[in-house]
């Protein structure tokens, strides 16, 4: 309970009373007080009566199903019994790992007419939900207290990988891998017609083509490119340092998630490895919807362990994976990568047959500490610190590319666009 002003004016005046009776040799006035400090009492209880039979009950709609980092709406709507209209206090609350705005909001509920809260809730990591109460304090109809209430609310929701967006801006740098390619291949697709040359099948004459212009003309099919790619999350204790609006490995599982999409897309085949000290869980690459839906079924449950990671053991995992050629999408920490790193010996046992490509997260933090202004005695050393780091990351992505992998850092904002673009590189260039 929390006293009003109306109810401490009234404190106060009891116990003015109370000083002036003990002053006074009256034997009246020395009791006056009782009386006031009686009914303040009893308008507590019935001011406390009435509050309790307002029976406040709160009512949360949200989708069941959120989109880690995507901003959902939160609508919050308290109602009241009886017939007064009555102040209420409610201090918006969210489930670990989602983010919302938990200003205290003042709200004026008549029974009847539930009141709304409009929320934006942010989450952060992946798993079920379940919201918790809601800590409110309700004013009774004398306006003397704020008695504390507990608002229970049975809602739980489910925060799986995000989807992909912004279908043509964000894939926009992998385009150019998509053009047809002039080699004979399986393809159905017809990509020109020329003059036949000897040598060209006879399957390959266009018979119609030929009637029109009097010679043969031969058609070239476009060549079918079905890539195989492997994603490798690390989800050792490094993924779980903040970078940017998510931990590392909130950024990890929207790539890998969004990435499978548009590999289906392309008709290519996508497969997932998750690994800390060990591999942890592994799907071999598939094409289609039901890939899509193995892979965000496995990421959706992923946490951050408690291990360092061995990146090691994730390629002799892969190896066993897949026979045949594929890209490796490592997506870790890069920090040293010298020629006995655990980092440097999972990429000469994936080279020659796999492709690598190891993609880690920049900081901006750090970034910002090496190129700010110094403005206290401690930013010297650690602009020392994050300069120091940026040459460690540097040195470690020479040591990979010479080891005939593709290693590169990109900043949160960024990090979907260079995967991408990466992937529609290899794509053109057929390096798959």
């Amino acid at each position: 309970m929390s006293l009003r002003q109306n109810a401490l004016l009234a404190v106060a005046l009891t116990a003015l009373l109370g000083i002036v009776g003990a002053w006074s040799d009256t034997e009246a006035l020395s009791r006056a007080w009782c009386l006031p400090a009686a009914l303040l009492l009893l308008a507590l209880a019935y001011d406390r009566q009435l509050a309790r039979r307002a029976a406040a009950a709160l009512r949360i709609e949200a989708p069941p199903r959120w989109l880690l980092g995507r901003p959902t709406p939160v609508t919050l709507k308290l109602s009241l019994q009886g017939t007064r209209t009555l102040a209420l206090e409610l201090a918006p609350d969210a489930p670990a790992g989602v983010e919302c705005d938990r200003a205290v909001r003042l709200l004026v509920v008549t029974p009847g007419v539930p009141s709304t809260v409009e929320l934006r809730a942010v989450p952060r990591r992946l798993g079920t939900r379940q919201w918790p109460a809601l800590r409110a304090r309700i004013s009774g109809p004398l306006g003397l207290a704020w008695w504390p209430l507990r608002l229970p609310s049975p809602l739980s929701v489910r925060v799986t990988p995000d989807l992909l967006r912004r279908a043509g801006a964000s894939l926009g740098a992998s385009a150019a891998g998509e053009r047809a390619s002039g080699r004979r291949g399986a393809g159905g697709e017809v990509l020109q017609l020329r003059v036949y040359q000897p040598g060209d099948p006879l399957r390959a004459i266009d018979w119609k083509a030929t009637a029109r212009s009097r010679q043969l003309i031969a058609r070239d099919f476009s060549e079918d490119q079905h890539l195989e790619i492997l994603v490798g999350i690390d989800v050792g204790r490094s993924s779980a340092v903040w970078c940017g609006e998510l931990d590392r490995l909130g950024h990890y599982v929207n790539l890998a998630a969004r990435l499978a999409e548009r590999a289906v897309a392309l008709d290519d085949r996508v497969g997932l490895v998750l690994f800390g000290d060990r591999p942890l869980a592994a799907l071999a690459p598939g094409r289609g919807l039901p890939a899509v839906t193995r892979l965000r079924a496995v990421l959706g449950a992923v946490q951050a362990q408690a291990t360092d990671s061995n990146p090691i053991h994730a390629a002799a995992r892969i190896r066993s994976l897949v026979r045949r050629r594929c890209l490796v999408i490592l997506l870790t920490d890069i920090d040293d990568a010298a020629s006995g790193s655990q980092l440097a010996g999972a990429v000469r046992l994936l080279r020659p047959l796999h492709l690598p490509l190891i993609v880690g997260l920049r900081s901006a933090a750090a970034e910002s500490f090496a190129a700010g202004a110094a403005a206290d005695w401690l930013d010297p050393y650690r602009a020392l610190a994050a300069e120091e780091n940026q040459l460690r990351q540097a040195r470690s992505i020479s040591a990979l590319n010479a080891l005939g992998a593709t290693a590169m850092l990109a900043r949160p904002e960024h990090f979907e666009e260079a995967v991408f673009a990466a992937y529609g590189r290899f794509r053109q260039q057929r390096r798959v």
